[in-house]
C-alpha cells in the first residue's frame, strides 16, 4: 500500500510540473512570434489568476451543480457515525456530509483543505452498499481530503481552461490580424508556423495530462483509503456494486466529473486515455492484490 502511495504521488508531481512547463512554454513562444514579453507576464498572471480564482470557487459550485444537500447526524446516523469514526482515525475534522438525491451510485469529495472539506453520496449508493462498503467509499472520499487531491485537482483543470483560453485567444488573433511583427524572412515564418500548431495542439495535451493527474489521485485515494481501513476487500466489493449498478448521475456536468469517485457522465469514452477515471476493474484488482499482501 505505502509504495503504491508514494509512487502516485511521483507521478502527479511530475504531472503538475509538465503543466506548468506547457504554460509557461506556451507563453513564452507566443512572445517571441510577437516580439513582445509583456505577452509573457501578462499569459504568467492571468494564468495564476484564473487558477486562483477556480480553487477558491470550486467547492461550493460543485457541491450546488450536483444538488448535493447538507445533513446532520439526525437525518443518518449510519453515515454521519462512519463518517465522523474515520475522521477520528485520520486526524482529520469531521467534513460536512451531503447526500445527492439520485439513483446513480456515485460519490465525492470537495474542499481546499481538510478545514473546509465536504464529503457527498448519491441516495442510491447509500442504500447498495453494506456498512463495511461504505466505510471503504467514505474513506477514500477522506483519502482525497488527507492527500489535499480536490486542490492538485482544481489546479489542473483551471490550468487547462487558461491554456484552452489563450490559445483561442491568440489564434483568433493570428488569423484575423496576423501573427509576429518585422518581417524577418524564412525563420519568422517557420517560428508563426510552429506557434500556429503549438496553439492547435497544446489544449488537447493540457487536457490529457489534467485527465492522467485525475486518474493517478484516484489510484491514490483507494490506497489511501483502504489503509485508513485496513479492509481493501470493502472497497473493491463497493466498486463492484458501482460497475455493475451504473454510475451515472441524473446532473451532467463535465466540469465535476473528475471529483467523484466512478464517472457520472452518459456514454462511454471512445478510450480509455479520455476518461476521467481509471477503469473499475483495474481499481478493484489493485485493491485485492492489497489483500493478499497483507
Amino acid at each position: 500500500m505505502y509504495n503504491e502511495i508514494e509512487s502516485n504521488k511521483r507521478k502527479t508531481v511530475f504531472l503538475m510540473f509538465g503543466f506548468f512547463l506547457l504554460v509557461g512554454g506556451l507563453a513564452w513562444l507566443l512572445s517571441s512570434v510577437y516580439d513582445n514579453i509583456s505577452i509573457l507576464v501578462f499569459s504568467l498572471v492571468f494564468a495564476v489568476g484564473y487558477s486562483l480564482w477556480g480553487y477558491f470557487a470550486s467547492s461550493r459550485l460543485a457541491l450546488a451543480i450536483n444538488g448535493a444537500k447538507e445533513i446532520q447526524k439526525s437525518d443518518d446516523p449510519r453515515l454521519y457515525r462512519i463518517v465522523e469514526n474515520l475522521a477520528i482515525t485520520e486526524g482529520l475534522p469531521t467534513p460536512k456530509i451531503y447526500i445527492i438525491q439520485d439513483n446513480g451510485m456515485n460519490a465525492f469529495a470537495t474542499g481546499r483543505n481538510p478545514k473546509s472539506a465536504s464529503v457527498a453520496i448519491t441516495t442510491g449508493l447509500l442504500a447498495a452498499l453494506e456498512d463495511s462498503e461504505l466505510q471503504g467509499v467514505m474513506a477514500h472520499e477522506l483519502g482525497h481530503v488527507k492527500n489535499y487531491d480536490i486542490r492538485v485537482s482544481m489546479i489542473a483543470f483551471a490550468l487547462v481552461g487558461v491554456v484552452s483560453l489563450l490559445c483561442d485567444f491568440f489564434l483568433r488573433v493570428s488569423f484575423w490580424g496576423g501573427m509576429g511583427g518585422d518581417d524577418d524572412g524564412d525563420s519568422n515564418n517557420l517560428l508563426m508556423f510552429v506557434a500556429i500548431i503549438a496553439l492547435i495542439l497544446a489544449p488537447f495535451v493540457a487536457m490529457l495530462m489534467q485527465l492522467s493527474i485525475s486518474r493517478k489521485r484516484e489510484y491514490l485515494a483507494d490506497a489511501t483509503g483502504a489503509l485508513t481501513t485496513r479492509y481493501p476487500e470493502g472497497l473493491a466489493r463497493a466498486l463492484e456494486k458501482i460497475r455493475d449498478g451504473g454510475s451515472v448521475t441524473r446532473r451532467q456536468n463535465t466540469s465535476t466529473a473528475h471529483f467523484f469517485i466512478a464517472n457520472p457522465l452518459k456514454g462511454k469514452s471512445i478510450s480509455s486515455l479520455l476518461s476521467t477515471h481509471p477503469p473499475i476493474d483495474e481499481r478493484i484488482k489493485i485493491l485485492r492484490n492489497m489483500t493478499s499482501e497483507k
